[in-house]
């Protein structure tokens, strides 16, 4: 292994990332919650660009959190991955998923079965199938909208696995994954072939071999083909997020994006992680950053449709201002994310990593 004696030496908690994975959080939520300019929805009776005239411009680049998010998760599992037997592995992504993910199926498919909700929830069929993770490539209706993102990530673990983790992590090994999924992306998009695209992601592969790209530099910082690998993903994500969210200006138009500030938004995120891993932000360690990133999972999966319930009972309900509903909603989620740590997390996520380390 090759370190660099003037780079960080590689730690298990990053607290700065905590905070920026929260942070990503948010910007989801307020996309969610008023980045959507053109869409009339029920919970604000009117549409985003209504509710808020000035601000919902900014709020639509919210949806880019994803992005930020993918690049993370690079960083993260390339780390967690690290000296993991594959079986280790796989017991922990699964218990550090499926605890808060069941717990949010089950949460949001009773919410939205109440009488005085006003939502329809989905058939109690694909609800169970909602509990396995594979509704999306099986074509059924999605209890969490967030769940796509959900699914990009297991395919990506998948990946990962097969192709590192089972033969065993090494740099080398770690590069030439980069590398050659770099190439297989392009080339999937290329062949216009559906199959290779739901493998191989090519509009989502950038970022995650970003933040891999980013681990490296984080355990040598003198590493040129880690820099290479950052830079080429970079490039490549920057304009998949162009071709994916840019739209142009229209009074009829869902959202408005520029793409100079896609480029940006994309920019300084990668920035962010590469300011992580080279330890410029070491001096961000402030405990609460710990509970932000506990947090963050949980409050990604319920934000979405639990929100426009809080959304639609404060605004159409009480007639709570805009600008209080969005905040009390923000609020109240990061209130029942806690809740979901505290009561799910903490207590099913080592007995779901037990039980898979003693079953396999």
């Amino acid at each position: 292994m090759r370190r660099s004696a003037a780079g960080p030496e590689p730690k298990t908690r990053l607290r700065a990332l905590d905070g920026l994975r929260l942070l990503a959080a948010l910007m989801v939520a307020g996309y969610h919650y008023g980045g959507r300019g053109g869409e009339i929805t029920e919970a604000w009776g009117s549409s985003a660009a209504v509710q808020f005239p000035t601000a919902h411009v900014w709020l639509a680049y919210g949806c880019l959190g994803v992005q930020i998010f993918f690049v993370i998760s690079g960083f993260v599992i390339c780390l967690s991955g690290w000296g993991r037997t594959p079986l280790a592995f796989f017991a922990s992504r699964a218990s550090r998923l499926m605890p808060a993910y069941w717990a949010a199926v089950v949460l949001v498919t009773l919410v939205f079965a109440l009488p005085m909700v006003a939502y329809q929830a989905v058939s109690p069929s694909d609800a169970l199938l909602n509990l396995t993770l594979l509704q999306q490539p099986l074509g059924a209706d999605r209890v969490l909208g967030v769940c796509w993102t959900l699914w990009a990530e297991v395919r990506f673990y998948a990946l990962f696995a097969l192709c590192v983790v089972l033969p065993g992590v090494n740099r080398r090994r770690v590069v030439l994954f980069c590398a050659v999924w770099t190439l297989a992306a392009a080339l999937a998009q290329a062949s216009d072939e559906p199959f290779l695209d739901v493998l191989l992601m090519p509009q989502y592969a950038p970022y995650f071999i970003g933040g891999i790209g980013l681990y490296l530099v984080h355990r040598d910082r003198r590493d040129a083909l880690a820099w290479g690998i950052v830079g080429v993903s970079w490039l490549l994500g920057q304009h998949h997020a162009v071709a994916e969210l840019w739209r142009p200006d229209s009074p009829d138009a869902f959202s408005y994006r520029s793409s100079a500030v896609i480029i940006l938004i994309v920019t300084v995120g990668f920035a962010t992680v590469a300011a992580v891993a080279l330890g410029a932000l070491n001096r961000i360690d402030w405990p609460w950053l710990t509970v932000a990133g506990a947090l963050t999972y949980p409050f990604y999966l319920v934000h979405e449709h639990l929100g426009w319930v809080v959304v639609g009972w404060l605004h159409r309900g009480l007639g709570v201002p805009s600008w209080a509903t969005f905040l009390l909603t923000l609020a109240a989620m990061l209130a029942l994310a806690w809740l979901l740590h505290r009561f799910v997390e903490q207590r099913f996520t080592p007995l779901l990593r037990n039980a898979l380390t003693k079953g396999l």
